[in-house]
């Protein structure tokens, strides 16, 4: 055997099997790995777009909860600003009662104080009369009954 001959046989062995796995074996493989690399990019560039939609959807929430707390403190102002004015509706409206029962219970004790003295008029000119019949059985006297009668009518 020669040693020429055995390496000759072992490269052209070789390079039939190197031509043979170049064209069937290394195709597939390649077509796998380059594949397989599509995936990974493809799953990469999702990733990012997910990333990218997340952080969108974030900015959309953290908006729409900035609105709703706007619009949250601004509800709350008007109802605050409506309740003070309904207490001062109320407020005014209590005191226009109070300045009408007032009124009324001002007019009442006037009519009263007015009855009363109608009254007491009406007894004092009972009293006079029957003063002025103890003073005539008595003595007739006309300086002091002028007297009487005049202090009479300044009191009443």
């Amino acid at each position: 055997m020669n040693l020429n001959a055995t390496l000759f046989a072992q490269f052209v062995v070789f390079f039939v099997l190197a031509l043979f796995t170049m064209k069937f074996v290394w195709p597939p493989l390649t077509k796998a790995l380059d594949e397989r690399a599509k995936k990974i990019a493809d799953g990469l560039a999702a990733a990012d777009r997910g990333k990218a939609d997340l952080a969108a959807a974030e900015k959309r929430a953290s908006a729409e909860l900035a609105t709703a707390r706007d619009e949250g403190q601004k509800r709350i102002g008007e109802a605050e600003k409506r309740g003070q004015l309904i207490v001062d509706e109320a407020k005014k409206t209590a005191s226009e009662e109070a300045a009408r029962i007032i009124a009324n219970a001002k007019a009442e004790a006037e009519q009263q104080m007015t009855k009363a003295r109608e009254a007491l008029r009406g007894e004092v000119a009972t009293l006079a009369v029957k003063g002025a019949e103890q003073i005539l059985k008595r003595e007739v006297n006309s300086a002091a009954h002028a007297d009487l009668l005049n202090q009479l009518k300044t009191e009443l």
